[in-house]
């Protein structure tokens, strides 16, 4: 029994001291991940305190999956595909040359294989996504922190696919550059088809289940079931978790009741609390093992030391060269001309629209009229997407000041650490302790370091954000507007009835439109109820306008997901009250 007791009551304990950490640190103006490390820091080199090696596959299967999915079901897909470009460049390009760099200076300071040194190198190149929630609560622009959200959860791919290439590459001797690129392709490839499918069944499987408890156990399991059988098929199973995220998060305003959602966001976000924090004690209570390997080498644990904070000195230099291009080339494009030439094409489209469909054949507009009409209405949308982004890229340009926090915010974490575990032992990795020392003090060193001086850098370049975070007015009023347009011509539409599809009274719609944009008070006349009902009728023509708009690109994804919560907590309450009646 006493064995049992023992791994739970540090479960207990650590779950405790996790919400304590989370619950103090806002007060300190301490990220709570910072205390986490430090604690589990100190709590490492008591006599008494005796850490168990933790295998990695725990952190790299049990851990980072739920982790990614849960940050990818929240991701600002908007945003995330306005600058899909630079991210895809932080996440592959940059870890590439990060891995190269680092494997050429390993190899030739400690004198290891070069495919070894490249390995170590793929390990310490990742950003951490769970290191970015340090960055969050500091009120950076929101392209910002798009930006190292979107990179921390694609390049483990970069990364993990390197590391596994380079470890299977030395173990037959040598690999060409067509093998690797292929292995890299196929497991993005993979990764992205199952976990799309895992996605959508997600989706479709949950709208079908009512029961509260089983919809969320499913959820759970998600991540799990777009990691397993894509790592079977040879690819990333990290990114199948993402994309699947990505799928869930998207299409659950189209598929999630309000219910769901609110659930979903409540049970993930306690997963999040734990599973993050865990990971950060943890990495601090290894320090002693880690520590004590490389005591008794040559040299001590110095030469490590040296090697470290030479290794992240190049992977900052590498960052700050890499996005000093990336913030020159969207500068450029916030400056172009590309806004005359939509503006031109709007015009086009107008003198098509205005011109008689019998002569649009001539103006590279042939078929039918209709046909016409929805190839007018469909470039309609791709130029108010486009002007839209337009706005986006100038509204938040992104200077200097934003590469400096983008290059210093790019810390490492639990995922560098993990995948030192799994580097192979015996002959086939020598100094193998020496590298896993390395790589976890590039890891804890660059969440410390940076971690604990990133405030003072955001206070010192004056980019305190303030309102730029929150919601933007004027884009959440344009989003209302549209919702209450959407539910007027509703009121007129046929059809219009009740959740049971029975039709309200004659006349009943007319008699009380002007109240169908707030919500009800406690009403205790006879038409209490249609009136309840004819609001969620309202709701459910909103909410399909509100999807429109979220496809259109026009607003951002933090106004339509507060527009999206708005309804969910009024259909919420109105049916509560209906539930109450009966």
């Amino acid at each position: 029994m006493s064995e049992v007791l023992d791994p739970l009551v540090l479960i207990i304990i650590g779950v405790v001291v996790i919400a304590i950490a989370t619950a103090i640190g806002p007060k300190l103006n301490i990220a709570g991940p910072l205390i986490l490390v430090l604690l589990g820091l100190g709590v490492s080199v008591l006599p008494f305190v005796n850490v168990p090696e933790i295998d990695p596959d725990i952190i790299l299967v049990g851990v980072l999956p739920p982790l990614l999915y849960s940050a990818a079901v929240s991701l600002p897909a908007i945003e995330f595909r306005r600058d899909f470009g630079p991210i895809a460049g932080l996440s592959v390009l940059l870890v590439l040359l990060s891995s190269l760099a680092l494997g050429f200076f390993f190899s030739a300071v400690i004198g290891i294989p070069f495919l070894l040194a490249l390995a170590l190198g793929a390990i310490l190149s990742p950003t951490d996504a769970v290191a970015t929630s340090i960055v969050k609560r500091l009120g950076i622009s929101r392209r910002v922190v798009t930006l190292l959200e979107g990179e921390s959860l694609l390049n483990d791919a970069t990364a993990l696919v390197i590391l596994r290439v380079s470890i299977a590459a030395l173990a037959i001797g040598s690999i060409s550059p067509g093998q690797f690129v292929g292995s890299f392709l196929w497991g993005v490839f993979i990764a992205s088809l199952v976990g799309a499918v895992i996605g959508y069944l997600n989706l479709r499987l949950r709208a079908l289940i009512r029961h509260s408890a089983a919809n969320t156990a499913i959820g759970f399991v998600v991540p799990f079931a777009a990691y397993l059988p894509t790592e079977h098929l040879g690819g990333s199973g990290l990114v199948a978790a993402v994309v699947a995220g990505i799928v869930t998060g998207q299409g659950s305003v189209r598929w999630f009741t309000p219910e769901q959602r609110l659930s979903d966001e409540l049970n993930w976000r306690t997963v999040e609390l734990v599973l993050e924090g865990a990971v950060f004690l943890v990495m601090g209570l290894e320090l002693k093992a880690i520590l004590d390997q490389n005591l008794n080498r040559d040299g001590g644990a110095g030469f490590g030391v040296v090697l470290a904070i030479a290794a992240l000195g190049i992977i900052l230099v590498v960052r700050a060269a890499w996005v000093s291009v990336l913030v020159w080339i969207q500068s450029r494009r916030a400056r172009g001309r590309q806004r005359e030439r939509l503006e031109r094409f709007g015009d086009r489209l107008d003198q098509l629209a205005e011109a008689p469909p019998t002569t649009r054949d001539g103006r590279g507009m042939g078929g039918d009229p209709a046909q016409q009409e929805r190839r007018i209405g469909s470039a309609r949308k791709r130029l108010s997407r486009a002007l839209a982004d337009l706005d986006y890229y100038q509204g938040q340009p992104l200077g200097w000041k934003h590469g400096t926090i983008i290059v210093w915010a790019g810390m490492r974490g639990v995922v560098t650490l993990a995948a030192a575990q799994t580097l192979p032992r015996g002959d086939e990795t020598p100094e193998r302790a020496l590298l896993i020392f390395i790589a976890f003090l590039v890891a804890v060193g660059s969440l410390i370091i940076q971690g604990f001086t990133l405030p003072w850098l955001v206070r010192m370049l004056r980019l305190d954000a303030g309102d730029e975070e929150g919601i933007d007015r004027e884009d959440q009023q344009r989003i209302d507007d549209e919702l209450r347009a959407a539910a007027g011509a509703a009121l007129s539409a046929p059809g219009l009835a009740r959740r049971d599809g029975t039709p309200f009274p004659d006349g009943f719609a007319a008699r009380v439109g002007a109240r169908f944009t707030e919500p009800p008070d406690d009403e205790t006349t006879a038409l209490a109820r249609d009136m309840l009902e004819l609001r969620l009728a309202m709701i459910e023509a909103m909410r399909a306008r509100l999807l429109e708009l979220s496809s259109g690109g026009v607003h951002s994804t933090t106004a339509l997901r507060h527009a999206l919560a708005e309804l969910d907590a009024d259909e919420i309450s109105l049916q509560l009250r209906l539930d109450d009646d009966d």
